[in-house]
């Protein structure tokens, strides 16, 4: 039986360089799904509800992101703003054995972005890898 992973990649970072982690580390034999944020947006966009272009955006990275990533069954979709949102939503209907968060490096990460990995290895009873790319 194939691993079940919840990708979830933050704005800025590498589909390709994504891709290349994700098969170094779990092989081709995985099931994906890739919810990208809608995290790459300025606090007063976010106040506002201005989410159309973050949205937009991360709904290109999923798509890229899962054109690179392994496997024959992988699914993309756009998330939440909030990263952590977004993983608790993409749970409700994909059971994944791990997720895996990827950003870019700190100084890189929006505000919404910041510790996100964390915060979701503190609240979901699930394995969180944390993966940064350049």
């Amino acid at each position: 039986m194939s691993k079940r992973l919840l990708v979830v990649p933050t704005s800025g970072v590498s589909p390709e360089s994504t891709g290349r982690m994700v098969q170094q580390r779990y092989g081709s034999e995985v099931e994906v799904h890739v919810v990208a944020p809608a995290s790459g947006i300025g606090r007063l966009d976010w106040l506002a509800n201005a989410e159309d272009d973050a949205r937009a955006d991360a709904h290109a990275l999923a798509v890229r992101v899962a054109a690179a990533v392994p496997g024959s069954n992988v699914v993309a979709e756009p998330g939440d703003t909030d990263p952590v949102q977004a993983i608790r939503d993409a749970l409700t209907t994909f059971a994944a054995d791990e997720i895996v968060v990827v950003t870019c490096p700190d100084e890189k990460l929006t505000w919404l972005e910041s510790g996100a990995a964390e915060i979701a290895d503190d609240r979901f009873l699930l394995p969180v890898t944390h993966l940064v790319v350049d």
